[in-house]
């Protein structure tokens, strides 16, 4: 992998996870630490399952 995908793959990981991570926070009622961490690493696993579906359907 060149420079460039990997970019563009940081790149695309990071919108999926704002994807997923910013309406999950609009739903939450109480917004504690322990909220934001779990909430964030659940939308950084589904971001990385959803770069590496893309990944093997594309390929780069």
């Amino acid at each position: 992998m060149n420079r460039r995908a990997a970019l563009l793959g940081t790149g695309e990981v990071l919108v999926w996870w704002a994807a997923l991570a910013l309406p999950w926070l609009v739903f939450i009622r109480a917004v504690t630490t322990r909220e934001l961490v779990m909430g964030a690493s659940a939308a950084l696993v589904g971001a990385f399952a959803a770069w590496g579906a893309r990944w093997a359907v594309r390929g780069w």
